[in-house]
């Protein structure tokens, strides 16, 4: 899927709601937090803890993201850019 399909899809869903920096930190940290109940694995969560539950959670960064970069104005294919560029360098540094 392309990113300005993935964009599209987005606005559709959300109607065009753009959140703010404050929401987008809000819902970004939900997401997470899911990602780390995911791997820290009490027995409580472990029922909901599927393949495809982690997948979704993966995909909702990705999404947030690609939404979250246009909703400030970026060019999210540019944001995407300079990630892959510092985590090449982070990759060397590891």
């Amino acid at each position: 899927m392309e990113i300005k399909e993935i964009l599209k899809q987005a606005q559709e869903i959300w109607q065009g709601e753009k959140l703010s920096l404050s929401q987008m930190i809000v819902v970004i940290g939900k997401v997470f937090g899911d990602v780390c109940r995911w791997e820290r694995n009490y027995a409580k969560d472990k029922v909901s803890h599927t393949d495809d539950s982690l997948k979704k959670e993966l995909g909702n960064l990705i999404v947030c993201g690609i939404q979250f970069s246009e909703n400030l104005g970026y060019d999210p294919e540019e944001c995407i850019r300079l990630a892959l560029q510092s985590q090449k360098k982070i990759s060397k540094e590891i």
